[in-house]
């Protein structure tokens, strides 16, 4: 295993680090990535991205990379954690975080340890810059990053980041897919057409040790493990009413790549869009059966 502290690139936070668990060179571990996943905490790649790493875990043509861009130092936490500090629960994150890539095989991991108010300020264009960097040098086929719709802030600001620097490489460069995935909201709201899709059954006890790797959190009061694998299963069933189950965990996504394609789009009307999609839907369904 091997663990690089701003070797190859220059990353804005001091404690930024690359983690590459089969101790490959920087250069090769970041350029045999084909799907990228950029969330904003630890644990949300494992939980959103899931897709991506199922993806690549048994192939060597395909490798999953993940971005993780803050440091975790706010989150909730009881038990066996109540006492610690926030410079002490970001190390214990940041370690599961770098377990999580040994367990799913990842190509790299990468921890950009921001802060979450940088994330959130729109007129900081570090994390950016970062994403940039990493972008790059990996030139990913798909992209994984937090849903539009998303409620979570953080999650919102590292997915405009992330629209952001895709849309600042040459097109010959950006990935052929973006995807917005479920975290704080799930997504089976939008209308069928679409949905993407993602199948991740098969592999429930790769998912469970995924998620259970994060025991800060769950040990401190967020049963993430079991929220995350009884959406998957709500979503597997509750897809379709008039079939049989044809999967028994799925993943939502939101098609992201028009943004990418075309530059003029706003993110906002985007969203907003599959917004008044969704009220149109319920607005025709319950007019036709009005008595």
């Amino acid at each position: 295993m091997m663990l690089v502290e701003n070797d190859m690139m220059e990353f804005h936070q001091s404690n930024a680090e690359i983690f590459i668990p089969d101790g490959k060179p920087e250069s090769l571990a970041l350029r045999r990535v084909t799907h990228l996943g950029i969330g904003a905490h630890q644990d949300d790649l494992e939980f959103m991205a899931y897709a991506g790493i199922l993806a690549c875990i048994a192939r060597e043509d395909q490798w999953f990379g993940g971005v993780t861009c803050t440091n975790g130092s706010g989150s909730p936490r009881s038990g066996v954690y109540a006492g610690y500090s926030d410079e002490q629960l970001m190390e214990i994150r940041r370690r599961e975080q770098n377990a999580a890539a040994v367990i799913g095989r990842y190509g790299v991991m990468i921890q950009l340890d921001y802060p979450s108010s940088v994330v959130k300020d729109p007129t900081d264009q570090s994390l950016g810059n970062d994403l940039l960097q990493i972008l790059t040098a990996t030139q990913p086929e798909v992209v994984y990053t937090h849903n539009p719709a998303d409620k979570h802030d953080t999650h919102l600001a590292v997915m405009m980041a992330a629209i952001a620097a895709i849309r600042k490489l040459p097109p010959a460069q950006r990935p052929q897919k973006v995807i917005g995935c479920e975290v704080w909201r799930d997504l089976d709201w939008l209308l069928d057409e679409d949905k993407v899709v993602m199948d991740v059954s098969g592999r429930n006890h790769l998912a469970a040790a995924l998620n259970e790797v994060f025991d800060s959190q769950i040990s401190g009061g967020k049963r993430y493990d079991l929220a995350i694998a009884g959406r998957r299963s709500a979503n597997a069933t509750l897809m379709e009413s008039h079939a049989r189950d044809s999967a028994d965990q799925v993943i939502f996504g939101m098609n992201l790549t028009l943004l990418i394609s075309d530059e003029s789009l706003d993110i906002v009307e985007y969203v907003c869009e599959f917004i008044e999609k969704f009220h149109a839907d319920v607005r025709q369904k319950l007019g036709a059966l009005r008595r």
